[in-house]
């Protein structure tokens, strides 16, 4: 007996300290670069490309870093998610940038997810469409409805903007809704976000899917669109934060070896206090609050 409470302890203390380590690593930031003096001692070059997404958050992250650390250069490269995932195998990049946790056909490498943000459908404002059920969204999809009237809205064509693949939010949208690649029948189809947006500020016919961290910021800047709710959850940032809307991911800075020196570094001080205001300033929730 007294053999198996001091392995028992053993285990516990072992499994501590594990923890304990992912926690200093993630959390380290905040102690060792709370300096208001610069620390001149960290030095080196950050290559960072990928998601699209992600990149106003990373550059705004990036100016602070090297505030703090003046010896380091931070190059950020807006590129899509694939693309940040590519650089970095081909050792092209230091870290990338990617919309999503990384999966099973990404274990060669080291995701370190450092806010979290959700994907919504949204119409013009002038669309009177409140909501629409995910049987809705597959048959619009897969043009099995292609009449607002079908849906409760005006006598009007609905024109679906459909995203490139690739991108992680079309690998989001997607996978939640069961669509494969072949069924679904856009209208055109668009790059980023900032296109998905446009392309429904022009058609007022129109249904993309973005981001709820650019949703929320177009809503901020006066951009006629309306962010749809989905299965009676209002598509916010806050929702997101409590775990209620049904379509969310992390987004992950990826590397292919273990991070060290300046990388390391700065995906500690993106995960640190240091970084909380400037992930909720670009509409994104904090990844460890």
């Amino acid at each position: 007996m007294k053999l198996k409470l001091a392995a028992l302890a053993i285990i516990f203390v072992c499994a501590f300290a594990l923890v304990g380590g992912y926690a200093g690593f993630a959390r380290r930031g905040g102690t060792a670069q709370n300096e208001t003096e610069p620390n001149k001692a960290l030095s080196g070059r950050i290559i960072i490309t990928g998601s699209n997404t992600m990149a106003p958050l990373v550059k705004a992250l990036a100016a602070r870093f090297q505030e703090i650390n003046p010896g380091v250069e931070i190059d950020v490269q807006a590129r899509g998610s694939a693309r940040g995932i590519a650089d970095v195998r081909a050792g092209k990049a230091t870290l990338g940038m990617f919309g999503r946790a990384i999966g099973d056909g990404e274990l060669d490498l080291f995701g370190f997810p450092i806010a979290r943000d959700g994907v919504c459908l949204v119409v013009h404002q002038d669309n009177p469409i409140k909501e629409l059920t995910k049987l809705q969204v597959v048959e619009i999809c897969t043009g099995k409805i292609s009449d607002w009237r079908d849906v409760g809205g005006p006598a009007a064509p609905i024109e679906l903007i459909g995203r490139e693949e690739g991108h992680c939010h079309y690998e989001l949208f997607m996978g939640h809704f069961q669509l494969a690649a072949k069924s679904v029948h856009p209208y055109s189809t668009v790059g980023d976000h900032e296109q998905s947006v446009k392309a429904i500020v022009e058609n007022p016919h129109g249904i993309a899917y973005v981001s709820i961290g650019e949703g929320e910021r177009s809503l901020h800047d006066g951009v006629p669109i309306k962010m749809l709710p989905m299965a009676g959850v209002a598509a916010t940032t806050e929702n997101v934060r409590r775990g209620r809307f049904p379509i969310s991911r992390p987004l992950t800075l990826v590397s292919k070896e273990r991070p060290t020196g300046a990388a390391k570094a700065f995906i500690e001080f993106a995960l640190s206090p240091q970084a909380t205001d400037l992930i909720r300033q670009q509409k994104f929730v904090p990844y460890i609050d």
